[in-house]
């Protein structure tokens, strides 16, 4: 029995550690800096096409089949490239360009796919193809650009750079985090003759800032050279005060009392001057108080007087000038206001004296016009009447022309008889012989001559009628009286 249980437990601890050794050769853990693409059976990983055929895992463990299943790991690790590309400029300059490219696979699904189909058993060789594919670039970029442009702006030529190669890079798989340009190297040594103006400038430059330096320590020496002989005068100088105080305290010894007697004489003068003052003084304190205040009030009081004086003349005349001057103001308002009224009123009258002279001439040309219109009216009418009474006249004529004439005759008659008569107008004294025989005579005259007048009318008429005309001729005797004929009447004179 204690042997069946110990070949159940070492049957259970062999079966245990058969189950752990398995356990660990099918499972596997991906590293944080690498990929592991499990291929062999028909997976799909997310942000992939259906039908890769591989699965993807990072940062975590899966189960693989052995025998079933291959593992391969890709490194997510940097790499880098040297660059070192010989370009031409756009000058037609050659360069060489050398610089550094740090790229890494893509850490997303997508890019480690396109990385495992193409460097999974070749990572060795991925520094060389990237080196290409920027070495590509670089020369193209290059070529658009001058010496001076890569020279002054190296981001510009990196940015570029990178731009250029982002496509390529991500259907590789890879991304780049850092390009970085090191050096430019000219073997024409035009970049060298480039800098030799600005290297001149400052070789000038440094030569004039020595010689400045130079000129300023020369001063500077010169300034300490001329205090120091200031400072030896100066010594000099109080060397020489020192001596002659010392000889001037020798000889002020030697003569102490000479000098003692001529300052006590000296002492005795100034008291004696100065009590003289004293008493000058009080003199004049005296005079100012006996004499000049008095003289000083009296003064001050008419200068007083006088200001005040002068103060009410002033302040009266600038009254009465204020006064004046209200008072030609207040006129010369007066005087602008009646203008001002004035100029309205005579604007008043002007507009209405304009107002009724338009008026009336507007009433007479009315006026006029209507009269103009009227006369003419009349005189229209005047002629029409006139018109149809010839008319009238005409047609009469033309059907008994002896009657008309009759008419116009015994309408006409007194006019023919007056006009007979005017003839003995201007006769003053008239003497008929025969008696009523003469006097029956001259009237007999004065018929004939009216009936000779008919007579005329009658042969007028009939030459018209015979001539054809449409329109009758108006005869003397049918538009008044024939002009009188002068008959001479013998006339007896009176013997004197």
């Amino acid at each position: 029995m204690p042997m069946v249980v110990g070949v159940v437990a070492g049957a259970a601890v062999l079966a245990a550690l058969v189950l752990i050794g398995v356990f660990k050769m099918m499972w596997r853990v991906a590293e944080p800096n690498e990929a592991l693409i499990i291929s062999g059976s028909n997976h799909r990983t997310e942000g992939l096409e259906a039908g890769m055929g591989f699965r993807i895992v990072t940062g975590r463990g899966t189960l693989v089949l052995p025998g079933v299943q291959a593992v391969r790991k890709l490194s997510l690790d940097l790499n880098e490239t040297e660059l070192s590309v010989d370009c031409v400029t756009q000058q037609g300059i050659p360069l060489k360009v050398r610089g550094v490219v740090i790229f890494k696979v893509g850490d997303d699904f997508v890019s480690i796919a396109n990385a495992g189909r193409r460097f999974l058993d070749q990572q060795k060789l991925m520094s060389e193809r990237v080196h290409n594919v920027f070495a590509g670039h670089l020369r193209s970029i290059v070529g658009g650009l001058t010496v001076e442009d890569m020279i002054r702006d190296r981001d510009k030529l990196t940015g570029q750079t990178r731009a250029a190669c982002g496509t390529e890079m991500e259907k590789l798989g890879l991304i780049v985090d850092s390009l970085q340009i090191h050096e430019i190297e000219d073997p024409t040594g035009y970049i060298k003759n480039l800098a030799m103006p600005h290297a001149a400038a400052v070789q000038r430059d440094a030569r004039i800032a020595q010689a400045e330096a130079n000129r300023l320590a020369t001063e500077a020496e010169q300034a300490s050279f001329a205090r120091m002989a200031e400072a030896t005068r100066d010594s000099e100088i109080l060397q020489a005060g020192y001596q002659a105080e010392r000889d001037k305290a020798a000889a002020q010894s030697r003569q102490a009392g000479p000098l003692a007697d001529a300052a006590a004489r000296q002492e005795v003068v100034v008291q004696e001057t100065r009590v003289a003052e004293l008493e000058a003084h009080r003199r004049e304190q005296q005079l100012q108080a006996d004499v000049r205040k008095p003289a000083d009030a009296r003064a001050y009081e008419k200068r007083t007087l006088a200001e005040a004086e002068r103060d009410a003349r002033i302040s009266a005349a600038q009254a009465k000038a204020k006064e004046t001057e209200l008072a030609a103001a207040a006129e010369a308002t007066r005087v602008k206001t009646a203008a001002s009224a004035e100029a309205e009123a005579t604007k008043a009258r002007g507009t209405a004296s304009a107002a009724a002279t338009r008026a009336t001439g507007e009433a007479e040309a009315a006026a006029a016009q209507a009269k103009g219109l009227a006369d003419a009216e009349a005189a229209k009418a005047k002629g029409l009447a006139e018109a149809e009474a010839i008319k009238a006249r005409a047609a009469a004529l033309a059907e008994n022309q002896e009657a008309v004439v009759a008419q116009q005759l015994a309408e006409n008659w007194p006019e023919i008889v007056k006009a007979g008569a005017s003839a003995f107008g201007n006769v003053d004294n008239m003497v008929l012989l025969n008696g009523a025989d003469g006097m029956g005579e001259m009237f007999a005259k004065a018929l004939t001559m009216g009936g000779t007048g008919l007579g005329l009318a009658r042969q007028l008429l009939a030459s018209m009628h015979q001539n054809g005309q449409d329109h009758p001729v108006a005869s003397p005797v049918l538009n008044g009286a024939a002009a009188p004929r002068t008959q001479k009447v013998p006339v007896e004179q009176d013997g004197e």
